[in-house]
């Protein structure tokens, strides 16, 4: 126990001591602490004294060097004014000199300008003072020209025409064969040089575009499997018949001729109408008013989608775009597949007179797209001209208007049939429609019309004075005239051909050209016995 208190004692004892030792070394280390804390703080007062110090030398240096810099500036500033005001005296200087040498200049020109427009009205002045001179002295002479002519007249005897006559004559038959000399040769280069560039541009459209000839002609031939078919279609009491009569406006002609039915009408549309549905109302077998409808209907339509192709075709052949042309009248060009000229196929000539046209425009610098859409569209109106009054040129000419096309492109439609185009391209036209129409085998005439051509070529030649004998040869396209040599002299001869030949343009209608010869032969017969 004794042991137990004496350490706790000791523990008491040791603690005291520790506190106090802790208190001792507490004091002591505060002290030291206070003690360095005061020498920082003098430290730091020092610090900032000499800092105020150097600030305050500082300023007074930065105020002494901003005097300094203030002084110098302006300095520099008086230096660069009294610079610029020099500069600018002299400147000055310069340019009261040039503007003194430019006024001392316009004073010298002023003075020569007066001087040169004084010359100038001077010489003005002398000038009309001569023209009153010369148109006295024109009228001067112009009256002694008239006394003198007519003295000549009175002198004379004869007025200024009559001695024209006379000198024509004297002329006429001391010179006789040196005038148709020159005339001969004159005529001969001029034809040698037109037929020689003829020749060049038509032969190399021609061979650019060389296509077959066929004559084509709408068929009004329908073909039957038997005899028995034409009762049927003729039906009971002539029904059926009527009902494609009335319908397509077309004529059915069942005679004699075996297996076949003719077809007539004016339209050749309507001859196509008729001719599809009859095909195939006997390919289907049942003929009867409602079939026969049908029939007619639904040839219609498959006539128009046809009408409508062929004419687009016919576009992009000639590579004009078919949005550019209104589809009626694509239609309508289409129409011209189903119609004939003289068993020529319309279509495929206006086809080939577009071809030909265009060629010849670019030999000749004419205008290309004139010539080919006017030669595709130059017979359009003979599309209509059985469903319209008037001649095809004229229908042509109102349908192109009608459809916006410029005057020029219609006026193609009635240049091809006018004696002498007004236009360059409307001569080109009827050119290319001539070749495409006269070309061999391309169309057809009949006997009749071969021969009441040739009786009519040689009736207009044989109406003229001093005309003994007439023939058309070469089908028509030359006319040989045997004259009385005792009527017709050489001279005279020239203007006879001349005669026939615009006789022949005024009154006849012939494709191509006709060639007028005049042959004069003088025979003498003597007799020796």
């Amino acid at each position: 126990m004794s042991i137990f208190i004496t350490a706790l004692l000791a523990i008491a004892a040791g603690g005291a001591i520790g506190y106090f030792v802790r208190d001792v070394r507490g004091k002591q280390i505060a002290g030291s602490a206070e003690a360095r804390a005061e020498e920082i703080l003098k430290k730091a007062r020092a610090e900032e004294d000499r800092i105020a110090r150097d600030a305050k030398s500082n300023e007074q240096n930065i105020v002494q060097a901003a005097r300094n810099a203030e002084q110098q500036l302006l300095l520099d500033a008086k230096e660069r004014a009294m610079k610029i005001i020099e500069d600018g005296k002299r400147e000055l200087a310069f340019h009261e000199t040039g503007l003194k040498e430019a006024q001392t200049r316009i004073a010298d020109r002023e003075r020569r300008f007066d001087e040169t427009l004084l010359d100038f009205e001077n010489k003005k002045t002398k000038l009309d003072e001569e023209k009153e001179k010369l148109v006295v002295a024109k009228t001067d002479v112009a009256k002694l020209h008239d006394e003198a002519f007519t003295k000549l007249q009175s002198i004379a005897g004869m007025t200024k025409e009559d001695a024209t006559e006379v000198l024509f004559k004297r002329i006429e038959e001391t010179e006789t064969d040196a005038l148709l000399s020159r005339i001969r040769k004159m005529d001969q280069i001029s034809e040698d040089a037109v037929e020689s560039k003829a020749r060049n541009v038509l032969s190399l459209a021609i061979s650019k575009f060389a296509s077959s000839q066929v004559v084509d002609a709408t068929t009004t031939f329908v073909d039957l499997p038997s005899d028995d078919m034409k009762g049927r279609i003729i039906g009971k009491e002539g029904r059926n018949i009527k009902t494609l009569e009335h319908l397509t406006g077309c004529e059915l002609i069942i005679d004699d001729t075996p297996n076949s039915i003719t077809i007539s009408g004016f339209s050749p549309v309507r001859r196509q109408v008729a001719k599809r549905a009859l095909e195939a109302l006997l390919k289907d077998g049942r003929i009867q008013p409602a079939k026969i409808e049908e029939a007619i209907n639904a040839a219609k339509q498959e006539l128009a989608k046809d009408m409508r192709k062929a004419g687009e075709d016919a576009l992009y052949e000639l590579g004009i775009p078919v949005p550019s042309i209104d589809p009626k009248l694509v239609a309508i060009l289409g129409r011209l597949k189903f119609r004939t000229s003289y068993g020529q196929n319309v279509l495929q000539h206006s086809i080939e007179v577009a071809r030909l046209s265009g060629m010849m425009a670019e030999e000749l610098g004419a205008d290309v797209f004139i010539c080919k859409k006017g030669g595709l569209f130059h017979d359009i109106g003979k599309a209509v001209d059985h469903d319209m009054q008037g001649a095809h040129p004229q229908i042509g000419y109102n349908i192109m208007k009608k459809f916006g096309f410029s005057e020029e492109l219609c006026y193609q439609s009635i240049a091809h049939h006018e004696d002498k185009p007004r236009t360059l391209e409307g001569v080109i036209v009827k050119a290319a429609d001539a070749i495409s129409g006269a070309r061999p085998g391309a169309r057809r005439n009949s006997l009749e019309e071969y021969l009441q051509r040739l009786q009519d070529l040689e009736m207009t030649a044989s109406g003229f004075p001093g005309v003994e004998k007439v023939y058309a040869i070469q089908a028509g396209r030359e006319v040989r005239v045997f004259v009385q040599p005792g009527v017709v002299d050489d001279l005279s001869a020239h203007n006879l051909a001349r005669d026939i030949a615009k006789k022949i343009e005024a009154d006849l209608t012939y494709p191509g050209e006709v060639r007028v010869t005049i042959i004069r032969e003088t025979r003498v017969t003597e007799y020796a016995r």
